[in-house]
């Protein structure tokens, strides 16, 4: 090798251990905020359709960020030992399968809100009882099914690998990541335009606010991840320097974004209660972020109403 050769291979390494040590940490934060949602929305309190959503949004948020810190530590402890530790493939396939997962509740949420947004009778009414627990096993098979096929036949789980269904496999994967943010761009676009530009605006509940924020932080951080898997195994562009910080980047970005969506829960359901009230417990926050009816405050209006007037003033002018 030469010099320049070298050069790259040591900017590799570099960025390979700086994106690791920010997931190692950002990642027990993540671990920690989603194993609180899943023990109150698991065992704590009583569950409507959004928090059935919410709970499995947490689990796949929570094996996600299980497969990025193991995929990390092994990074971490190969170079302080000087002996590389490759991560079993089996890694890459559960990786793959809780992203898809989580874009998929995290899709199906907005879609469904809109829904009861947009045509609130109709969707009282015509909603069958269960809809949320279907859907959740129904999403969780069909993602496991993509990813155990899609690692089957592109040598993830198998070293030999079959090209053709591969490729098959590829566009499919990729044909439903495209789908699923068709699908969370379009219901979210529809939210704020009803809020923002519609002749009947609907007053935002903590709920409503709860999905933007978290479609937000998802098209921010959680989306270039994909769009790097995207490119890096479906067009399966050359890995050259640039592309390979690119991808550490988006990788800890989708790190952050599977922390940060129980912070916004957190947040959302606390805000402008603390100067109400004495104390609140983590339950009743969680139970405020996942309202569904509108509140107001002392002058009569809605906590949330004011900053999203001046929003819709300032995009107008």
């Amino acid at each position: 090798m030469n010099g320049n050769d070298k050069t790259i291979i040591q900017a590799f390494r570099v960025g390979a251990l700086i994106s690791a040590f920010l997931v190692a940490i950002i990642a027990q934060v993540g671990l920690a905020g989603n194993a609180v949602v899943l023990w109150l929305l698991g065992f704590r309190m009583r569950r409507n359709a959004f928090s059935v959503y919410i709970l499995n949004l947490a689990g796949a948020d929570f094996l996600f960020l299980c497969c990025q810190i193991t995929v990390s530590l092994c990074i971490l402890i190969g170079y302080l030992h000087s002996v590389p530790i490759s991560t079993p493939s089996f890694f890459t396939t559960v990786l793959t399968f809780s992203y898809i997962t989580g874009l998929s509740f995290l899709s199906t949420i907005s879609t469904e809100h809109c829904l009861s947004v947009l045509w609130p009778i109709w969707y009282r009414c015509h909603r069958p009882r269960h809809t949320s627990a279907v859907m959740c096993a129904l999403l969780w098979a069909l993602c496991l099914l993509l990813s155990i096929l899609h690692g089957s036949y592109c040598g993830f789980l198998l070293r030999d690998h079959d090209q053709d269904w591969c490729q098959v496999f590829d566009f499919i994967t990729a044909g439903w990541l495209i789908f699923l943010c068709v699908l969370l761009s379009g219901s979210s676009l529809a939210l704020v335009t009803r809020l923002l530009c519609g002749s009947q605006r609907v007053q935002p509940t903590r709920l409503y606010v709860t999905v933007l924020v978290t479609v937000l932080v998802f098209l921010l951080c959680g989306l270039p991840w994909g769009i790097c898997w995207f490119l890096k195994y479906c067009i399966n562009s050359g890995l050259d320097e640039f592309c390979f910080h690119l991808y550490l980047v988006a990788f800890v970005l989708s790190c952050v974004n599977s922390c940060t969506n129980p912070i916004i829960y957190f947040f959302i359901g606390s805000f402008r209660q603390r100067w109400r009230k004495g104390r609140q417990t983590l339950k009743l926050v969680l139970q405020r972020a996942l309202q569904d009816t509108p509140e107001e405050d002392e002058h009569g209006k809605h906590p949330f109403q004011e900053t999203l007037e001046m929003s819709g003033s300032t995009l107008v002018s």
